[in-house]
């Protein structure tokens, strides 16, 4: 059976592939994405599909890979990129990877959170370029977790883990929104609120939700109009849940005291986009699982969804929909 892989992947899931020994594996064989013209080219005929969150697999690529299509194993726990409904209506079985990133992910996020609320990039910038002249009381100065209020929008897996790795720094209290109230909240004293209450009272507003419909462009000028002037926003789930436009002004015009994220739209954000010209600002470039053993993992997850895909056997992680 024929298999096309969309990008270079960690030997750990090429290794599984070639072990296996029921697919001809064909690769685009870069740490770029692939072209649109060789993605077109690459599924004709395919029975399997290895992709990436930056692939955008829609009709028109399903259409190219045509009837032997039986599965497509995403290397992310996001499934936006995909034509969910198209897929489903030609019967073809959808492979993820959740879990196995969540610490990864809530790691980032705290150390992204805690970067962006002590001005790390900005002391590190002043270091380099001279500006550090002496110790001055009110130089640098920003904001701490401990005694601090904390809302995450979103208590799922990477919400919750988030809140675990939180708690400990001290804060008082931890507000979190979402669709229904989470019996493990209790774990972490997590108080089910409005999203309204959550925004005005946090002193650090966090956004680990799903993009979905109802979370598109969640985050706009009202949201940030809630908000302190002094809390610290942080998004390490999807850019599409921010309006960019929205809170360039927020940050700007000190609505907002400063913001980190990990996500944008689009990736990677245009060097001349106007997010990147704030000291305030905190950009990184989506690397949330980021690390040597998530990647790895990530990698075997995928490549033995696939497999399982292709030979028609339950999948150690299959998407329902």
């Amino acid at each position: 059976m024929k298999v096309f892989i969309t990008r270079r992947i960690p030997q750990e899931g090429m290794k599984i592939l070639s072990q296996a020994g029921v697919c001809k594996v064909s690769l685009w064989d870069s740490d770029e994405p692939v072209p649109r013209a060789e993605l077109l080219k690459g599924v004709e005929g395919a029975h399997g599909l290895l992709c990436l969150l930056s692939d955008k697999i829609d009709t028109e690529v399903l259409e190219a890979a045509g009837p032997n299509l039986k599965v497509i194993s995403t290397l992310s726990v996001g499934f936006d990129h995909m034509a969910m409904d198209e897929i489903k209506k030609r019967g073809v079985r959808v492979g993820y990877t959740p879990d196995v990133l969540t610490d990864a992910t809530a790691e980032l996020t705290v150390a992204l959170l805690l970067a962006t609320a002590r001005r790390l990039p900005e002391g590190v910038v002043e270091v380099k370029n001279g500006g550090w002249s002496t110790w001055k009381p009110l130089w640098l100065c920003g904001y701490g977790l401990s005694g601090s209020t904390v809302g995450v929008i979103g208590l799922g897996r990477i919400g919750m883990a988030i809140a675990r790795r939180l708690k400990p720094f001290g804060v008082k209290r931890l507000l979190y929104s979402g669709r229904t109230a989470k019996s493990y909240a209790a774990e972490v004293e997590g108080e089910y609120v409005p999203l309204d209450m959550l925004v005005s009272e946090s002193d650090f507003v966090v956004v680990s939700c799903a993009l979905t419909p109802e979370t598109q462009g969640l985050c706009n000028k009202d949201f940030f109009s809630k908000m302190k002037n002094t809390a610290v926003f942080i998004n390490t789930s999807r850019g599409a849940v921010v309006n960019q436009e929205d809170l360039y002004q927020a940050l700007s015009s000190g609505q907002i005291a400063c913001a980190g994220l990990d996500v944008t739209t689009p990736e990677p954000l245009p060097t001349d986009h106007p997010l990147l010209t704030l000291k305030n600002c905190v950009v990184l470039p989506h690397i949330g699982s980021a690390t040597y053993s998530t990647r790895g993992i990530m990698a075997e997850l995928s490549a033995n969804n696939l497999l399982a895909g292709l030979q028609g056997t339950d999948m150690p992680s299959e998407l329902k929909f």
